[in-house]
């Protein structure tokens, strides 16, 4: 597997061997590995009734809670839900210090009723309840919102269970562009295609989709609607145009073209004008990341004899070094809150794997993965989690992983290849 040096290569208009899927409904499930600092112990119980709602409602938060790395789940057998009064003492004996139960009921019109509860198994006392009516195919999203109040609730921060995720996946030679929830399932096909499908990127407000296709021949950045479908080209240039990254302001992208000659970095608006360069040498210039605040532009470039990853003024200017560890360091995406930097590394014995660095001066970066052939790093919108393309026993598959590498989760899909992930923002 080529694995992110497609990406890198694709800057030389490289056809890319991808991961993409027909219509066919990718199924994950989770496999926690690591075991993590800190963790708060929580019982979820078997909702009330979930069995008859055709979603395992309880499952499905166990599992986002899991995922998060900030929550360990213990044992939750028995009748409760959310009109119970629990026996604290019973749930304190279990090692538990929160649990959550409730309760789904078809209602007359068609839709289901979602009860919950979370209640302090410490302090003897319920943190809060909710209800949420929601039509059938909108009872994995409550589960969600369920694990992300609860998520904040205990933390104080945002779960980003209940936005979305988009990877690329290829089953034969079909490859389609998917669109599903945080833990990889349900969703929708936004786009599917005999050619490969490379470098999606959200916009900022989530609505919008950018992505390079090779449907014409030669690598275009696309723009997509993620409601309505419908696509703009926006870079279809001479030569190979690659690795779009949205500007934080959502008017313009950061775009791969090798227009003049080698590829090299450029601002360019929605609508395809206002072109302008931002790098001029004769190296490689590739894979643009903002930070959030829009002022600095992360790239990966060959011009030092390999690739690594160094950044500039969005304005332009002159670029500074960042990576220095290993010979070949590439992929860069930073975090919410800007003060850290995933990217893939290349180490001695030809591995791939995604690191992490704090951005502040005089740090050390941080192995995360435990596996070969990483790519694609992608930052959850609260900054805790990162979601990668890997290889695992012959597949490719998706992980997430916590910012210490503590907590990996893999999400494993039935006979499909999957790459190219790229997290979504809050907003849903």
């Amino acid at each position: 597997m080529q694995i992110q040096r497609r990406r890198f290569n694709a800057a030389l208009a490289s056809g890319l061997g991808l991961a993409a899927s027909t219509m066919a409904q990718a199924q994950f499930r989770v496999e926690i590995s690591g075991i993590g600092a800190t963790q708060l112990p929580v019982g979820v119980t078997h909702f009330r009734d979930e069995d008859r709602s055709g979603q395992p409602l309880s499952a499905i938060v166990r599992a986002d809670l899991e995922r998060s790395g900030m929550f360990r789940i213990v044992e939750s057998s028995g009748n409760l839900d959310e009109r119970s009064l629990p026996i604290y003492p019973d749930w304190r004996a279990r090692g538990a210090d929160a649990l959550v139960s409730g309760s789904v009921t078809r209602l007359g019109d068609g839709r289901f009723d979602v009860r919950f509860k979370l209640w302090d198994v410490v302090k003897g006392n319920e943190i809060v309840g909710q209800a949420l009516a929601v039509p059938g195919d909108d009872l994995r999203m409550a589960a969600h919102r369920i694990a992300d109040e609860v998520h904040q609730r205990l933390t104080g921060e945002r779960g980003v269970n209940a936005t979305r995720i988009a990877y690329v996946t290829r089953a034969a030679s079909r490859y389609a562009l998917r669109i599903t929830d945080a833990d990889g399932e349900g969703g929708q096909v936004a786009l599917a295609s005999p050619q490969p499908i490379i470098s999606p990127a959200w916009s900022p407000d989530g609505r919008k989709l950018a992505y390079v296709s090779f449907e014409s021949g030669k690598a275009v950045v696309m723009v997509q609607d993620v409601q309505t479908g419908a696509r703009q080209s926006v870079a279809s240039f001479r030569g190979s145009n690659s690795a779009p990254a949205w500007a934080p302001d959502g008017r313009k992208l950061a775009v791969t073209l090798s227009r003049d000659g080698v590829s090299q970095l450029y601002l360019i608006d929605l609508d395809g004008g206002q072109l302008r360069r931002l790098t001029t040498t004769s190296a490689i210039d590739t894979e643009a990341a903002f930070t959030p605040d829009g002022q600095t532009i992360y790239f990966v470039s060959d011009r030092g004899g390999a690739p690594q990853i160094y950044r500039l003024p969005s304005t332009g200017g002159n670029a500074e070094r960042v990576t220095f560890s290993g010979g070949y360091n590439i992929s860069p995406a930073i975090s919410p809150d800007g003060r850290t930097m995933a990217y893939v590394n290349r180490d001695v014995g030809s591995a791939f794997r995604v690191m992490t660095l704090d951005l502040s001066a005089g740090a050390s970066p941080t192995v995360v993965s435990d596996t070969r052939d990483d790519e694609s790093p992608s930052f959850a919108p609260n900054g805790r989690l990162i979601i990668y393309a890997t290889r695992s026993q012959g597949r490719d598959v998706l992980m997430t992983t916590t910012l210490d590498g503590k907590i990996r989760t893999r999400l494993l899909s039935s006979g499909l290849d999957v790459r190219e992930p790229a997290w979504g923002p809050f907003g849903r």
